[in-house]
């Protein structure tokens, strides 16, 4: 039995918006553990967690499953079915299954091994939050396996509403639908951009592409590095990054990786030409989001004969991957007369699952910032999340854990 025939039967829409979250009597932080109800940006308290969730987008394992998960993404959004086809194209002709669901299962199962392997005996959960397993049922099966403490990673490595508020939001949408706000206790683990293990395999990446490129006959002073991610709106850009970096365009969610690609740079390819572009654009013409698109950098290039195409706002070869730029971004190389490679993402390469592994320690044993590994001008990024921080531009804020309200 497939994985979708053993889903089939649950339902198509993700937990409803939560209209209230838990706090303990004197605690800042809803449904947080006691090391981080106070609120500190950096959790010093030793943890002791009863489980690790893996927390997912989430993805369709079969036709009938797409529009209904691209309704789960845009929730609220007003968008009618007829748009959500255009998008539904990319998953249809891949037999409506998305990579990203096997992706986290087997990035599940390699964090499970590492765990055992660093003698952390906890077991790994995975819940989504846009299509099965639904974060609800997830929490509600750990509830019923004894569990009261659970560390949570996102799988998604640096702050803006759409890859850090928006999980939290939607572990408060989880527990209560399941009924478990005040049962369950939620930490997050500090956004990992920063983390060597997250950065390693992108330079491992950049020094192959390079080699390959150089093999095809074009010289480093021909090659672009392209540093790309998904575009969000200039409005939640520059929220995010808990106010931060007011005078950098993009916030910190550019901060974040411009400072790995520098980091990136540096390790694997200093003094060749590189830039940070973003992809994925979607959302109504007139509002801004954030630019320039990889496909509009591709085309433009001059005095260029190659370029290499760095996913690093991406944890794993997911829809927005091999379709936005192995499909599009390949055509758009290809007529303007440009040699690409395209550098994988982490997925399970060791060094990433050895660094969730860390992250997960460093909670469990209260390690400082300072005794954090970390690689990039910028972080250890912090464990909790600060008021306001990434909150949705233009919006009232939903209810969220994991962070000091609002």
């Amino acid at each position: 039995m497939n994985h979708h025939d053993e889903t089939a039967h649950r339902r198509e829409t993700k937990p409803p918006r939560a209209r209230s979250v838990h706090l303990e009597p004197g605690a800042v932080v809803p449904s947080a553990t006691p090391a981080a109800q106070a609120g500190d940006p950096f959790v010093t308290t030793p943890a002791a967690y009863d489980a690790v969730l893996v927390s997912g987008f989430g993805g369709p394992e079969g036709q009938a499953d797409v529009l209904p998960f691209l309704r789960n993404v845009t929730r609220g959004r007003g968008i009618p079915d007829e748009r959500l086809e255009e998008v539904a194209h990319h998953y249809r002709v891949h037999g409506g299954v998305s990579p990203i669901g096997r992706q986290t299962r087997e990035l599940g199962d390699a964090l499970r091994e590492a765990l055992a392997a660093r003698g952390i005996d906890l077991p790994v959960y995975i819940g989504n939050r846009n299509w099965t397993p639904y974060l609800d049922d997830v929490l509600a099966s750990a509830a019923r396996d004894g569990v009261r403490r659970i560390l949570a990673i996102p799988t998604s490595a640096y702050s803006s509403y759409s890859s850090c508020r928006q999980y939290r939001e939607d572990w408060a949408d989880a527990l209560e639908s399941a009924g478990l706000s005040g049962t369950l206790q939620i930490d997050k683990v500090r956004q990992f951009f920063s983390h060597p293990g997250f950065v390693e395999p992108f330079v491992e990446g950049v020094r192959e592409g390079l080699a390959a490129a150089q093999r095809a006959g074009h010289p480093l002073d021909r090659i672009e590095v392209v540093f790309t991610t998904h575009s969000i709106p200039t409005a939640d850009a520059e929220r995010s990054g808990a106010g931060l970096f007011p005078d950098v365009a993009g916030g910190g969610y550019a901060a974040q990786h411009l400072a790995v690609a520098e980091q990136v740079m540096a390790d694997a390819a200093p003094g060749v030409s590189w830039r940070l572009v973003y992809q994925s654009r979607s959302g109504a013409p007139g509002t801004p989001w954030l630019e320039p698109d990889v496909n509009d950098a591709i085309a433009g290039l001059e005095d260029r004969t190659a370029v290499l195409v760095v996913p690093i706002g991406f944890v794993s070869d997911h829809m927005e991957v091999i379709w936005d730029l192995d499909r599009e971004a390949r055509d758009t190389a290809d007529a303007r007369g440009v040699w690409m490679h395209r550098v994988p993402t982490p997925g399970t390469h060791p060094a990433f699952v050895a660094a969730l592994v860390d992250l997960v320690e460093e909670r469990i044993m209260g390690r400082t910032p300072e005794a954090r590994a970390n690689t990039t001008s910028i972080g250890p990024w912090f464990d909790v999340c600060r008021p306001g921080c990434c909150a949705k531009a233009g919006a009232e804020a939903s209810r969220a854990i994991a962070g000091i309200e609002p």
